[in-house]
């Protein structure tokens, strides 16, 4: 698949994009990543990509004329027109089920934007998907970008350990529950820690089980929205609801 990207600050995606694990992605063109710096679209000695907004009022605008050409530009260099993703308060939230959609497909243009916004024009011309990370606002489209390029460069085949994302939290729905790691007794001041003993057991069945359980214990005390979800779309099972029914504090039943 390939992503290209309208930036203003392409330096920004370098380190990332050679960092880490997901690396793997983009060095071998699974996830092919183009930037496109928005100033070289733009007119004038002083490559203007902005203007003060109609109506009056704070901040800058991004023009519609320079996003256009750069546009045209990626759309002629693929031969085709791919979908254009823009990040906005307002937008999808981005979510794992998103994720895994966008990773199946085949890429698309990703709008970073930068001061109060976009000109609508473009948005309600060219954007064909909003998405939001959550109810806060930041500098501009960049690191936004970067996390959806993370999030689907590491659910390409061979990047993670095999299977390894299926066992991430969100992946089922559920928070993922917690891991341990040598030494088996982590000695502190305060004492000394062991490792659950299930997990040192070699009964995959059990081991299976308990962090199964550790998820949905894990869920209902910090994301009880993740239980009820996972109840109206059927994927609780008789042996997970009477473990939570046990938990101290149940999460209320969906009517």
């Amino acid at each position: 698949m390939r992503f290209d990207v309208l930036t203003l600050f392409p330096e920004l995606f370098a380190p990332h994009l050679a960092s880490g694990v997901t690396r793997r992605a983009f060095e071998s063109g699974q996830v092919d990543v183009r930037l496109w710096p928005l100033r070289d679209f733009a007119d004038g000695n002083y490559r203007r990509v902005d203007d003060r907004p109609f109506g009056g009022g704070p901040g800058m605008v991004m023009l519609a004329e320079p996003l256009q050409r750069a546009l045209d530009a990626v759309r002629a260099d693929r031969g085709a027109a791919p979908a254009v993703i823009s990040f906005s308060p307002g937008g999808r939230a981005l979510t794992q089920a998103l994720v895994q959609q966008l990773a199946a497909g085949e890429g698309g243009v990703l709008l970073c934007g930068r001061y109060e916004g976009i000109d609508q024009r473009f948005i309600d011309r060219h954007v064909t998907l909003e998405i939001s990370l959550g109810d806060y606002v930041l500098s501009g489209g960049e690191l936004p970008a970067l996390v959806l390029l993370d999030a689907i460069a590491r659910l390409q085949p061979g990047v993670l350990q095999a299977a390894s994302h299926e066992q991430d939290s969100f992946s089922d729905g559920l928070l993922e529950g917690p891991a341990y790691s040598r030494p088996e007794l982590w000695c502190t001041p305060d004492g000394a820690i062991p490792v659950p003993p299930v997990l040192l057991s070699g009964h995959h069945g059990e081991i299976a089980r308990w962090r199964r359980q550790r998820a949905l214990e894990r869920s209902a005390r910090l994301r009880p929205d993740l239980i009820a979800a996972a109840r109206l779309a059927g994927r609780l099972s008789a042996e997970d609801e009477r473990f939570l029914a046990a938990l101290p504090q149940a999460p209320p039943r969906s009517p």
